[in-house]
């Protein structure tokens, strides 16, 4: 009876938790346990189930009655690659008589990978920004310093100069800029727009703002499909960012074809959306991408060939601010391609 009512005590914690006996057998085992662990644990000897020397050495400690450190493990278990584990043991003496064996050690296991990711990402990030910064800035540093001496009265010198200072400056502007909008479009993703709008007027607005550039690249830029009514819930500003830095991205990463050709197809039922929906396809029949780079492509600062990207001005965080923003709609942004022959970047968003 006793056995029962403790196991619905420890059934009720969210934690996966282990009641270790003083012969090193597992007495109990919640469900969160039997989950990451399996099922018929209960009774095993504990090393049978967690070959871990750092956890048999608290362990061994809190038998003793002594309150060890928590222990951090690393665990493939519960069809996870690698959980991160913080266990806390804590030493549960008992009477003969009373409900817990005698000596008995209770571990609790608190999975800390989703924080431990955090903080290398957050790490990651703040390296780089500092990064980013710092190659424009000590450019900028050197130029005044030299205009300031050697290059005083040295007027092609310092046009020039000036010229470089002028690009690197534009460059920390982008950077900040598109960091201000990854932060807003981040902070707004569970909040989806409600407003409806034509998705075939932002594209001929996308595709307007862009001739220029496809222009001076000496690529054509093809729209096919549907022109009108393609209705769908958005927010205008933040759906024109998408398809201006996917078309923009072909013009730039993917003009050698001579052509970028955005399609539109209507869905009328898309399985992961569960219901209708558009795709817009931006195609390129440049060099493509190699397969180990396209699952990192939307990771912030992600460069398929860095020194490429920061010639033509690219940030590294284009594709980090369409993925957001796509969630944000409710969408899915699907990337395909080949070496050799071409990109598709696609985007599929429910329709109104």
């Amino acid at each position: 009876m006793a056995d029962g009512i403790l196991q619905t005590v420890l059934d009720g914690l969210p934690e996966a938790t282990l009641l270790i006996g003083v012969d090193e057998r597992i007495v109990l085992a919640n469900t969160a346990a039997l989950r990451l662990f399996g099922p018929h644990i209960a009774g095993r000897p504990y090393v049978t189930v967690l070959r871990q020397p750092a956890f048999g050495s608290a362990l061994s400690e809190a038998l003793r009655g002594g309150r060890p450190e928590p222990v951090r493990l690393r665990l493939n278990a519960g069809g996870r690659t690698e959980a991160i584990q913080l266990v806390h043991l804590a030493p549960l003496p008992s009477a003969p008589e009373g409900p817990l064996p005698r000596a008995s050690v209770l571990a609790s296991f608190e999975d800390v990978s989703a924080l431990e990711e955090a903080e290398a990402m957050r790490r990651d990030f703040v390296a780089n920004v500092s990064h980013e910064l710092r190659t424009p800035l000590t450019a900028l540093m050197g130029f005044i310093e030299t205009l300031r001496s050697s290059a005083r009265d040295d007027a092609a010198a310092r046009d020039r100069f000036l010229s470089i200072m002028e690009r690197e400056a534009a460059r920390m502007n982008r950077l900040v800029g598109d960091l201000l909008s990854l932060s807003r479009v981040e902070g707004e993703e569970r909040m989806r727009p409600t407003g409806t709008l034509d998705l075939g007027l932002v594209l001929r607005g996308v595709l307007q703002g862009l001739a220029p550039v496809a222009e001076a690249a000496s690529v054509t830029l093809i729209r096919e499909g549907d022109e009108r009514g393609l209705n769908v819930k958005g927010d205008p500003d933040q759906l024109t960012q998408v398809f201006s830095n996917l078309v923009e991205n072909a013009i730039k990463y993917g003009g050698q074809g001579g052509e970028v050709r955005v399609t539109v197809e209507h869905i009328a039922h898309e399985p992961v959306l569960r219901g209708p929906a558009y795709r817009v396809s931006v195609i390129d029949k440049g060099e493509g991408i190699e397969p180990q780079h396209l699952p990192r492509l939307t990771e912030r600062f992600y460069r398929v060939d860095s020194h490429r990207s920061r010639e033509k001005g690219g940030t590294g965080l284009g594709l980090a601010i369409v993925k957001h923003i796509v969630a944000r709609h409710r969408g899915r942004l699907r990337v395909e391609s080949e070496k050799g022959r071409g990109s598709t970047f696609s985007v599929v968003l429910p329709a109104a």
